[in-house]
């Protein structure tokens, strides 16, 4: 076989070829604005606030007193941390000591943290004084002998004082450390940055690994996808443990924007960081947004004109659309998965959509879109011959991705991992459908299909409907056994406070809009069981709904 003239003489040495990561970001942001705004917390004159020069040097100091600790390449460093600095700098520090960080779940139950530090093989927990109890309790657990350092944070403005748990303190340990410290470069873009369990229903939650190579081509994905600009301020209501706040800790980086701190979800609060610091984007669950939708009128008053948020999880219902268009956000719409670091899909508008109705113009904006800039492929393709099914925004087949945002696997799995790659492609899990433009909307997730006297019935669009409803704050539709038609769809919904409704109500608006067979024909009132990032928990509800105690109505 001939060789080209272009494989000849033109090999890659240290000049011309070096490993992608998103470490390189935070260097830039500290040399080029050392002395701008990087992390506030707070608000008023007490608030915290860090320079990117500033920034850079903790995140440096962390690194080199993690490496002081015995803390190296391929070894875990664990986080039980809020939105707060100490979780900004982690997601810089513990990769330049060549560690991977495995952001946990603030909401976990003490043997899910447990499993989750023996199957990762911690070396070093970081934990803020909040989930003291609950790690107290997941260290009594533990199955696995290896030794695990414990450093404890605070938060002097809206932490807990320090509870005792033993470890050393956060701020002693970066005193420390070097601000100067020569921290190494990933040998390889394939390395390792970091670890992201997966909120398993049934079994043991499965550990997503991300490289460098896709963490910092996610970061930028996230820069053209909104156009973000530089020093941008972003409000931190998305939690930087689910999927690493979508990549964004290192997006900001890249921009030199602000990080505007939030330890818990509350629509006062964020309302009020808006006013005072001007944010300009932000991202969500629709259950986010729906919370700041319904929020009173006097909370808007004086907010920044044009915020921009992201929102995923859910497709958000049209009447979620509307009511952040009518405040003044411009909402963009994306999708993805753990395994896909967050977002890999959007939702592109196009101006043609502006002179559409706002039924319609919701309509298209609620769909998942098309692959962001940085994917390769995202198809819907028939699960048995991967095939791509008709555009004709009809017929279901699997979303299926393949590129740069795919996750480098599943620690420890190597079954789950053959699955999930199976034929070349990620196989998601999701139903969804394709439009004649390309853009496609998800269905369904294949587990959540109610098939009743044998037709396929999609939940979301019975819960897309049931948003329409002004009374409505959330909703679940799930599978019910059904003595007759196998399975039927039962409503759980959460009504907006104040708002009353009935299940003849409920049943005749559905009836309005959807075919008979596709109507719930059982309804429960009452508070949706959520996790930590807002997204409803289904198995749960299909758990209560198998077990008869639904309503029928």
């Amino acid at each position: 076989m001939s060789t080209s003239i272009y494989d000849q003489q033109l090999d890659r040495n240290p000049a011309n070829h070096c490993a992608l990561t998103p470490l390189i970001y935070l260097q830039r942001a500290a040399e080029v604005y050392p002395d701008r705004l990087s992390i506030v917390h707070g608000q008023g004159g007490g608030a915290q606030r860090w320079t990117w020069r500033q920034t850079y040097e903790r995140s440096r100091r962390l690194a080199s007193a993690l490496q002081g600790l015995g803390i190296g390449k391929g070894d875990t460093v664990a986080v039980m941390l809020p939105n707060t600095p100490p979780m900004v700098e982690a997601h810089f520090g513990v990769p330049m000591s060549g560690a991977v960080l495995n952001a946990l779940n603030t909401r976990l139950d003490a043997s899910t943290i447990a499993f989750m530090l023996d199957h990762s093989e911690s070396k070093v927990l970081i934990v803020d004084p909040e989930f003291t109890p609950v790690i107290a309790a997941a260290l009594a657990l533990r199955k696995s002998s290896h030794q695990l350092q414990l450093i404890q944070t605070s938060d002097a403005l809206y932490g807990p004082a320090a509870m005792e748990l033993g470890g050393t303190d956060y701020e002693a340990l970066l005193a420390g450390g070097d601000p100067h410290f020569a921290w190494p470069m990933p040998s390889d873009e394939w390395d390792a940055i970091s670890l992201n369990y997966t909120s398993g229903t049934t079994g043991d939650p499965k550990g997503v690994v991300y490289h460098h190579r896709g963490a910092a081509i996610n970061a930028v994905s996230n820069i053209l996808e909104w156009d973000m600009p530089k020093h941008a301020v972003y409000l931190w209501t998305l939690p930087m443990f689910h999927a690493n706040g979508w990549c964004f800790p290192w997006t900001l980086a890249a921009r030199a924007a602000v990080n505007v701190c939030l330890r818990r979800v509350d629509p006062q609060a964020i309302f009020d960081l808006m006013r005072e610091y001007q944010v300009s984007h932000y991202c969500g669950a629709p259950l986010v947004q729906s919370m700041l939708a319904n929020a009173p009128a006097a909370m808007k008053v004086g907010l920044p004109s044009g915020i921009k948020s992201m929102v995923a999880g859910a497709p958000p219902p049209a009447a979620v659309i509307e009511s952040m268009e009518a405040i003044g956000f411009e909402l963009t719409h994306v999708y993805g998965l753990t395994e896909t670091y967050g977002p890999v899909t959007v939702c592109a508008k196009q101006s043609a959509w502006d002179a559409l109705g706002a039924d319609e113009r919701s309509r298209l904006n609620a769909r998942q879109g098309v692959r962001n800039h940085m994917q390769w492929a995202v198809q819907v393709l028939d699960p048995d011959t991967l095939q791509p099914v008709p555009a004709d925004g009809e017929t279901m087949g699997e979303v299926m991705m393949r590129g740069n945002l795919a996750m480098k696997g599943y620690l420890k799995n190597p079954n789950a991992n053959a699955t999930a790659f199976a034929d070349g492609w990620f196989h998601s899990g999701d139903l969804a459908v394709q439009f004649p433009d390309g853009y496609i909307k998800i269905r369904d997730r294949s587990k959540d299909i109610i098939i009743s006297g044998g037709e396929n019935i999609s939940s979301i669009e019975v819960e897309d409907v049931l948003y329409q409803h002004p009374a409505v704050l959330a909703v679940a539709v799930v599978a019910k056994p059904d003595p007759k038609w196998g399975e039927s769809p039962c409503a759980f919904i959460e009504l907006k406070p104040g708002a009353a409704l009935d299940e003849a109500e409920v049943i005749a608006h559905c009836k309005k809009h959807l075919a008979g067979f596709k109507v719930p024909r059982s309804v429960v009132f009452g508070e949706l069981p959520k996790t930590s990032t807002g997204k409803l928990q289904k198995f749960e509800l299909r758990q209560r709904a198998a077990s008869n105690t639904a309503i029928d109505v």
